[in-house]
């Protein structure tokens, strides 16, 4: 029989295999730490992985997550599985996959870009790596590795 540490939910999105420590940046990157509403989450960290060795996981009560959230946890944790959860039973699970190409959900770090200047230009970054992810900007072409990616 298997002991959840994290309580089950029934209906919502369950965000596993999340870079160990990384959760909580998931959780910021999808406003969960600013309005978290009637809706219960949970956040598990350091959690034992047989792939990883060690693994965050995120569960949110009632919500689906929209294509762009999903697209910022593959910037974030790209080897994340998500779950999709009704009446208590994973309907659907899926691994994250970044896009060949990310539109205005990250910001280039190098303060001369446009993108920094002008506000009606979005940021557009092409994937030079996925896994680890490094990406170049569309305009000034910095790379930025993920220790440089802030995601907005």
């Amino acid at each position: 029989m298997r002991v959840y540490k994290v309580y089950k939910i029934e209906n919502g999105t369950v965000i596993d295999h999340i870079t160990a420590g990384k959760g909580h940046l998931v959780m910021k990157i999808l406003n969960l730490h600013k309005e978290p509403g009637e809706n219960f989450i949970a956040l598990g960290v350091n959690l034992e992985s047989g792939k990883e060795g060690k693994k965050d996981l995120v569960k949110i009560e009632g919500k689906e997550l929209t294509e762009t959230e999903i697209n910022k946890i593959a910037i974030l944790a790209p080897n994340a599985t998500m779950n999709i959860v009704r009446d208590g039973k994973i309907v659907k699970k899926y691994k994250t996959k970044l896009p060949d190409k990310i539109v205005d959900i990250i910001k280039c770090s190098n303060p001369q870009c446009v993108t920094n200047h002008e506000h009606d230009v979005k940021t557009k970054f092409m994937i030079i790596s996925k896994n680890p992810v490094r990406v170049r900007c569309n305009y000034c072409e910095r790379i930025m590795d993920s220790k440089d990616i802030y995601i907005f």
